[in-house]
This record gives C-alpha cells, sequence and structure tokens, in this order.
C-alpha cells in the first residue's frame, strides 16, 4: 500500500507545501486520511519513496569520506577532497561532509488510526532500519574523553541544508551522531533513480490481533524535503514480507531486461553468420 504525497495535484492537502524550502520555519503540515482494505497481519516496513532522484551519478556516490563516518578523528577536522563543494563552510569543516550527506531525507512521517473521530498514534520504531553490519562497523562516532557528542564534534558545522547539526538527530545516545540510523540508511546510496528506503517499523504486539486491521487511517506529514524542483515525487509505503522474504522486483526486472538484451543479439549474430559466414574468402590471384 502506498501514498504519493508529493502535492502536486491542486486538490492534495500537500500541495500547499510543493514549493518548501529546507530550512522553512516551522515546517509545513499536511494530513492525508486514506483507508485500509485490508488488514496487515505480520510485521509492517514502513518505507519513504523517491523517484527522478538519481544517487547513482558517479560524482554524488564519491562524495563522502568513509574514514570521517568511522570515527576518525583526523578525518573529522580534516575531510576528504572528495566532499567538495560539501567539504566545508564557513572555514568550518562539514559533519558529515559531500553531498549526499547535505541531501539526507528530512520529512517527519507520523500514522494515526481513525476510530469514531478519535485518532490513536500508531507506534513506529526508529531502531533496527539499519544493516547491522553499517550500524556497527561502518558508522562510528569520534572517539575522546566522555560521551558527549557536543565536545566531540565540536570545531565541526552542519551540512548546508541541515536545519540542525548531527549530534542534534536524536535524544537517545546510541541513536544519535553517525550512528543515527535514519542516516544511516540514507547514506547506502541507491541503483536506480526510483527507490524507497526502510523509515519505520511497525512490529505486531500479539497473535489475536493484526498488526495494522482494515479501517481509516491518516497520514501526518512534516513536510520539509522539496522534490519539485527536480520533478521528483514522494511516498509513502506499507509493506509485509513473506516466507520468501520482501517484496523488490528489481533483480526480476535486470534479470529479464539482461536476457532479453542476449537472445536479442543472439538472433542478430545467428542472422549474420547464416548470410554472410560461408562466404568463400579466398579469392583467384591474377597472373
Amino acid at each position: 500500500f502506498q501514498i504519493d504525497y508529493t502535492g502536486t495535484e491542486p486538490s492534495s492537502p500537500c500541495n500547499k507545501c510543493l514549493n518548501v524550502s529546507w530550512d522553512s520555519t516551522p515546517p509545513c503540515t499536511c494530513t492525508i486520511n486514506f483507508t485500509l482494505e485490508h488488514s496487515f497481519e505480520s510485521n509492517v516496513f514502513m518505507y519513504y519513496g523517491l523517484s527522478n532522484f538519481y544517487q547513482n551519478h558517479r560524482r554524488y556516490v564519491k562524495s563522502r569520506d568513509d574514514s570521517q563516518l568511522n570515527g576518525d578523528n583526523s578525518s573529522l577536522l580534516n575531510p576528504s577532497k572528495e566532499c567538495e563543494p560539501y567539504r566545508t563552510n564557513e572555514d568550518k569543516p562539514i559533519a558529515p561532509c559531500g553531498a549526499i550527506a547535505n541531501s539526507m531525507f528530512n520529512d517527519t512521517l507520523e500514522l494515526y488510526r481513525i476510530d469514531n473521530d478519535t485518532r490513536t498514534p500508531i507506534t513506529l520504531i526508529k531502531k533496527g532500519i539499519a544493516w547491522w553490519t553499517d550500524k556497527n562497523v561502518k558508522f562510528r562516532n569520534p572517539t575522546g574523553d566522555g560521551n558527549n557528542l557536543t565536545a566531540l564534534f565540536q570545531g565541526t558545522t552542519k551540512p548546508v541544508n541541515w536545519p540542525k547539526p548531527v549530534y542534534m538527530l536524536d535524544p537517545e545516545p546510541d541513536n544519535n551522531g553517525f550512528i543515527n540510523e535514519d542516516f544511516i540508511v540514507w547514506m547506502r546510496t541507491a541503483a536506480l533513480p526510483t527507490f524507497r528506503k526502510l523509515y519505520r517499523l511497525i512490529e505486531r504486539k500479539n497473535n489475536l490481533q493484526p498488526t495494522l486491521q482494515a479501517g481509516k487511517y491518516s497520514l501526518e506529514i512534516a513536510y520539509n524535503y522539496p522534490v519539485h524542483s527536480f520533478d521528483g515525487r514522494k511516498r509513502m509505503i506499507l509493506s509485509t514480507i513473506s516466507w520468501m522474504g520482501g517484496k523488490n522486483p528489481f533483480l526480476g526486472i535486470a534479470y529479464i531486461t539482461v536476457g532479453s538484451i542476449c537472445f536479442f543479439l543472439g538472433v542478430v549474430l545467428l542472422f549474420i553468420h547464416h548470410k554472410y559466414g560461408n562466404r568463400n574468402t579466398s579469392a583467384d590471384i591474377p597472373n
């Protein structure tokens, strides 16, 4: 189940937020009501999806400093030149540096169930959405005396498009700074221009009730992320997994595409071989 909340249609509740800027204060908010026709029985995965966003551009993919993200103190204050032009700002090193971090998705999505005109918030779990290796190996906060991230990031500045610095992403210490899971998920770049990334988890509380019952719901959005300038689109997706895993058509599409190309080239080469391959290449040499 998915909802497009870009707001390009005049009738959309989010149309008023279409031309929002990165630093809008307060953020533009909109609410979309929807109905689930069928219940979600098992754990539910909540994604945000973006379209026409090319995270696979070579220069964009290289625009990061993995040493800095791994907690190296020297790289924190002297980021890699690959991060240009998002390496420094006002003569201070940017943490985290680079175009990937600078363009981090920052919409806030909240889900409510509507029952007899009463809105009940759905508990959205923000931990456990990143790969274990990313959370525990690839991304580490700087080290130093104490665990005060404000002091550890002293001398750095936030990315240009961020409303707040990296050490204020979350009030919980084990989900703050470079190990913030929303940040980690964003930093794993997508291979295609239309993609989705895991945003939240909705866990099943007991075996007697479905995770999300069929009925009326509302999606409340703090609309911070502008996509209209590059004709992008945004959507919220609710999905479950089966014993075969989650729904991901990428590999199927890739195999069919490559197989079709190989079959077409095989037919073309067979035709060329049949028509031209049996010609007598020897020629009579004149006296």
